[in-house]
């Protein structure tokens, strides 16, 4: 039997300064090697998941934006994308008609870009952007027209929980939809991504491309449960939410204490073909 592991990064591998440990990095690696199929999935981009897991440096796709798409490690290629379609910019017009002005995903010229108007950003989103300093993904514009342009596949809104509520219960149903406050900045967040692209989605995929007959997921934020639900096993580490350890296999130990690491190095035995 072959198992793929998979787990969340911010509050799972990730400790609370969102980095991984030399610990973390060095089992994972070293499990890689000795056999272990693993991947992370995560709600960042290839580029900030890479920057906070340096030192992990084993070959493992990953997976990214919440499933919208499945990257490899080491050169960020695409094994697999989700776009919306044409009602992506139905979408956004609908945001800012509700003085929602988001950050847009989308892939503009062939270029990866996340783009925003600087004039209309919520104290939230300018923490963000300014958390992304230097990032060559940036693109402000400064028109509603600008916005809209490329192959979207990822729309982050931030702003107040009561201004947000009512478009994620307008939207949960026709798009895949996270609604949640964020770990570190404690602000209220809204992701909208294509109905297709879940995490849970992306890791059925990979187990196929892959090849593998169980799935084993860790994870600490309601963003896990879909993962949970189709998973073989299911871990929440001790700092998770109460929603996830309902459904865990078991609790394992804190982000903070390598939780993760620690359970895969007990466990995980060597598969073999």
């Amino acid at each position: 039997m072959k198992t793929l592991y998979v787990s969340d990064l911010d509050g799972t591998l990730l400790r609370s300064n969102e980095t991984t440990s030399d610990y973390t990095n060095q089992t994972i690696n070293e499990l890689v090697e000795r056999g272990m199929t693993f991947s992370y999935a995560t709600a960042r981009s290839f580029h900030t998941s890479h920057k906070v897991t340096k030192g992990l440096n084993a070959r493992i796709p990953l997976i990214i934006y919440n499933g919208t798409m499945v990257v490899d490690n080491k050169d960020g290629s695409f094994l697999l994308k989700n776009f919306f379609d044409v009602d992506g910019v139905t979408l956004i017009q609908d945001l800012l008609q509700n003085d929602i002005f988001p950050i847009v995903y989308a892939f503009i010229e062939g270029e990866e870009k996340f783009s925003y108007i600087r004039t209309k950003c919520s104290p939230g989103m300018k923490m963000f952007i300014d958390s992304r300093e230097n990032d060559k993904r940036a693109n402000p514009v400064q028109s509603i027209y600008d916005l809209l342009k490329g192959e979207i596949f990822y729309i982050t809104c931030i702003d107040e929980e009561y201004k947000l509520e009512p478009l994620f219960e307008k939207y949960k149903d026709r798009y895949h939809c996270v609604f949640q406050v964020d770990i570190y900045t404690k602000q209220q967040w809204l992701e909208i991504m294509p109905k297709q692209a879940s995490k849970a989605n992306a890791i059925k995929q990979l187990k196929e491309h892959l090849g593998c007959d169980r799935i084993v997921a860790f994870g600490d934020g309601i963003n896990d449960i879909d993962m949970f639900e189709i998973a073989d096993e299911a871990y929440a580490v001790e700092n998770a939410v109460s929603e996830l350890k309902q459904i865990a296999t078991a609790v394992i130990g804190s982000n903070n204490d390598d939780g993760v690491a620690k359970w895969m190095l007990e466990h995980y035995q060597d598969e073999k073909y």
